[in-house]
């Protein structure tokens, strides 16, 4: 144990002293936040049930609607997008000014996106087909392949958003903004038909972007504008919910009429506001708690593995389950209803064995997420001492992982 210990200081050590004296850390420590949040929200409110001859899909929400405050705090895509629009734009800029064109540098960050998605879809194209063929049930794969995919529309919308970070750099939030309370009122307000909803898909993520966007033009320099976000967002946020229809939870409920999350809501966009707002006046917090090592070393390898761990958790939560499966059939917070408070206390005891697993798929998976070059010199490699990560080398573009 003392010589791991020593092992990880030194590694620490080795991180910090890499890193360029004006990276902005509190970037690294938002996303890896919003990382942390979506991992333990999905592990908390998504369950598989057992059921004869298979697993069915599930929601703690749907059984106890008191949960619903929980997803005001891991519910934390718009923090995602806040810090993808801010790296955007910065990497954008300054590769114009070195005269890299677009095409190489929005090549490169989708590349960065879709390189790792590969492995998740050929595993589990294979993972399916075994199942069907050893006679699972078609609903129970379904589930299984839903869960795990459903994901992807996040890296969709962003890889849209990142293409088109050109085109809304200088847009300001106002216009999405106004797209999206434009669509719930033709929606919900005078029964427009439900498909007009997806137009908000790319609108409501367009919001947080833009923000971002503004935040690396130095819009946020002083806390005002922040804390107006913050308070605006949270009473805008509340007066839907209270007086306007909206659903109090911000993340999907199975069986519920309305999604605030698939396609997002004006509450939603709202809700984002106030996180955004947030998570601007954490920065300077986050910049300090940066200062130490340890703390620094742990949030820039995640920001390292990001989209490995975003790819992966569910896939983990879902082999902890099945295997499960074969100690007994009825394990609590595992396979039993999520209906009580019994059962939240029994799944976050399983939190440790979804790490586990976690860690096993990013043993396997996350040289995916290393660039070309990176992953020859690491099969070139033979000496056993630690390396530094190469992104921690270099400004602008290292950031580009959400």
């Amino acid at each position: 144990m003392r010589r791991l210990h020593g092992r990880w200081s030194a590694l620490a050590e080795r991180v910090d002293g890499a890193t360029p004296a004006d990276r902005d850390q509190s970037v690294d420590a938002l996303r890896a936040l919003a990382i942390l949040g979506v991992v333990l929200g999905h592990w908390l409110v998504t369950a598989l049930t057992g059921s004869e001859g298979g697993l069915r899909g599930t929601s703690p929400l749907a059984h106890m609607p008191w949960l619903a405050p929980l997803s005001w705090v891991l519910q934390t895509l718009a923090v995602f997008f806040l810090v993808g629009g801010h790296v955007a734009a910065q990497g954008y800029v300054s590769a114009r000014a070195r005269g890299v064109s677009y095409r190489s540098w929005a090549g490169q960050r989708l590349g960065r996106l879709f390189r790792p998605v590969a492995a998740v879809l050929v595993l589990w194209g294979v993972v399916a087909g075994g199942l069907l063929l050893g006679g699972t049930e078609l609903d129970t794969v379904r589930t299984l392949l839903r869960l795990v995919w459903s994901p992807l529309w996040f890296l969709l919308v962003f890889a849209a958003l990142t293409a088109a970070t050109p085109l809304v750099v200088r847009l300001s939030p106002l216009w999405p903004a106004a797209v999206v309370a434009g669509v719930d009122v033709w929606r919900f307000g005078f029964g427009g038909p439900e498909w007009i909803g997806w137009v908000n898909v790319a609108a409501g993520w367009l919001v947080p972007y833009t923000l971002g966007a503004a935040w690396a033009r130095g819009a946020f320099g002083r806390r005002r504008p922040a804390l107006l976000l913050l308070g605006g967002g949270a009473a805008s946020a509340a007066a839907l919910v209270l007086w306007g229809g909206y659903p109090a939870s911000m993340v999907g409920v199975p069986g519920a009429a309305v999604s605030n999350l698939n396609p997002p809501t004006l509450a939603a966009v709202a809700f984002g506001l106030a996180q955004c707002g947030l998570a601007l006046l954490l920065r300077e917090p986050l910049a300090r708690a940066m200062r130490r090592p340890r703390t620094w070393a742990k949030v820039a390898l995640l920001n390292l593995s990001a989209m490995t761990v975003f790819l992966w958790h569910q896939t983990a939560m879902m082999a902890v389950t099945a295997l499960g499966l074969l100690v007994a059939p009825d394990l609590p917070g595992l396979h039993t209803v999520p209906g009580s408070a019994g059962w939240l206390a029994a799944r976050v005891l399983w939190f440790p064995v979804f790490a586990a697993a976690l860690a096993v798929c990013w043993a396997a998976f996350r040289v995916y997420e290393q660039p070309r070059s990176a992953r020859a010199r690491r099969a070139a490699r033979t000496g056993p001492a630690p390396q530094v990560p190469r992104p921690l080398r270099a400004r602008g573009e290292e950031t580009a992982r959400a």
